[in-house]
């Protein structure tokens, strides 16, 4: 039985995609060409598709299922590498986008067929332009399919406890320690002497460090 794609899968390129029940010409062509209808469908052997053509939602959907299908049998057929159900709808999103010629000779095929699973995010958001120029449709998809590439990217057999911190550890990190050093250490400076101005400054100085002990002491013992 052949491995179908996720629900999600099939609802993120509805959403991108949108659905047109009447063929109107490619907008990312010049000439107008191929005619396009429901999902994205151009002209094959499933469906012809002519200038003036209608067809239900149901024929929209059953297009879609086989674009997808073909999409997916292309990234199982070019990917040499294990994919879990996310990635591989996230690839047969893209591939369906830009088409099987593209994606064999893409620098994203030949990373993740290295090993290199985490290049791919980064791959897909250089595919953002049409002749050319970025366009904020394509900068989203692309963000889409990364987001669901990277889906179940952790995956813990069990429940994983929450491991308990060191308060006194998290309170004096060396950052807090070199900057509360640094004040009492101006402050100590301006404290020598026998003044009154002295005086003040060494009382608030004792002050400060008991404050100080009292709150280390009171978050160690929560």
């Amino acid at each position: 039985m052949a491995r179908r794609l996720l629900p999600e899968i099939v609802d993120h390129v509805k959403r991108f995609e949108g659905c047109r029940l009447t063929a109107y010409p490619d907008p990312g062509s010049k000439n107008g060409e191929p005619w396009t209808i429901g999902y994205g469908h151009t002209s094959d052997k499933f469906m012809a598709v002519r200038r003036g053509m209608t067809i239900s939602q149901a024929q929209a959907d059953a297009a879609l299922e086989h674009d997808l299908g073909e999409a997916a049998d292309i990234v199982d057929r070019l990917v040499k590498v294990p994919l879990n159900d996310w990635q591989r709808g996230a690839l047969a999103s893209f591939v369906l986008n830009i088409g099987e010629g593209q994606f064999s000779g893409s620098t994203l095929l030949r990373k993740l067929n290295a090993g290199n699973y985490d290049a791919v995010p980064g791959e897909l958001a250089r595919w953002n332009k049409n002749d050319g120029k970025v366009m904020k449709g394509l900068v989203n998809r692309r963000a889409a399919e990364a987001g669901l590439w990277v889906r179940t990217s952790f995956v813990a057999s069990n429940t994983v406890p929450a491991a308990p911190g060191n308060p006194v550890r998290e309170l004096l990190t060396p950052e807090r320690i070199t900057a509360a050093g640094g004040l009492l250490g101006g402050a100590a400076s301006l404290a020598s002497g026998n003044g009154p101005v002295q005086i003040a400054v060494a009382v608030c100085l004792v002050a400060a460090a008991v404050v100080i002990g009292f709150l280390v002491v009171r978050k160690a013992t929560r």
